[in-house]
């Protein structure tokens, strides 16, 4: 049941930034300007996800885990990995967190902070790995980079659309306004869809990680203990921004961040749901 449900939402919610692609970028750009940016913003992240686990790991400064110097460890992720088993690295940061990258369940890793080690009981622990390994399952990346490319697309488009009205051929009448109203709002729409759709892939990785778990709890008290910790003002997370969506929870401040723009959901939000499985 919860498996559909957000199934289901993705769906809509990429149909819906295909919608703002198509009609609001072909307000802005024309036809042959949407064409363009699509093609231009696809490249740019097909490079990016077919690296993208090289990436991810580079720009965190992750290091492969050695089996030897966490046994326990490694045999946790092989226990709940239902096939293939992920490289493990480890993040040189004291706030605990978590975060899985690869195109696919063949050539995937998840990435655990040395504060989520230290801090994190057995159970707790369980629940992150199985989250993380709910995203690698659920091809999360590549949902995420069909995304990003739709827009990615939009904001190019905006850009070509500003420089358009500046020094090339202007609209006149209502094909000027529209072409305005476009320009403010598609970017800005693209952005929200694409939120909720990280949002969304967030509530069924934690639904996912409970089935594999088999507890809930696990996972809850861990989001519980590892939301207390970052929302301290001195324990922030030196990542870079680009990162940070990747993440089981967000590394950087979110304080005053309107959940319209969030890549997350409200860890209270996570808590209550993984609460109502029991």
């Amino acid at each position: 049941m919860f498996s559909t449900m957000y199934r289901l939402k993705t769906f809509i919610l990429m149909v819906l930034l295909t919608v703002i692609l198509i009609v609001l970028g072909g307000a802005i750009a024309g036809e042959g300007g949407l064409i363009m940016a699509f093609g231009f913003a696809l490249v740019l992240n097909l490079v990016s996800y077919w690296y993208s686990d090289r990436i991810a790991i580079k720009m965190t400064k992750s290091k492969p885990l050695p089996e030897d110097e966490a046994p326990n460890l490694h045999r946790m992720v092989a226990d709940l990995s239902q096939k293939k088993k992920p490289d493990v690295y480890i993040t040189p940061s004291d706030q605990p967190n978590a975060f899985a990258t690869g195109r696919n369940p063949d050539n995937a890793a998840i990435a655990l902070t040395e504060g989520i080690v230290g801090m994190l009981d057995k159970e707790e622990l369980e629940g992150v790995i199985a989250h993380e390994l709910s995203h690698i399952k659920n091809r999360d990346t590549l949902i995420s980079t069909i995304t990003a490319v739709m827009a990615g697309a939009l904001a190019f488009l905006a850009r070509m659309g500003r420089y358009r009205m500046l020094f090339g051929r202007r609209n006149r009448g209502a094909g000027a306004l529209i072409q305005i109203v476009a320009l403010i709002f598609a970017p800005l729409a693209a952005i929200i869809v694409k939120m909720a759709i990280s949002r969304t892939r967030e509530y069924k990785a934690d639904a996912s990680a409970a089935q594999i778990s088999g507890n809930p709890d696990g996972l809850a008290s861990a989001l519980e203990k590892m939301d207390r910790y970052i929302q301290g003002k001195d324990h922030k997370m030196e990542v870079n921004e680009a990162t940070s969506h990747m993440f089981i929870l967000n590394p950087l401040s979110r304080e005053g961040m309107s959940k319209l723009f969030s890549s997350h959901p409200a860890t209270e939000d996570r808590i209550s749901r993984l609460q109502q499985m029991r």
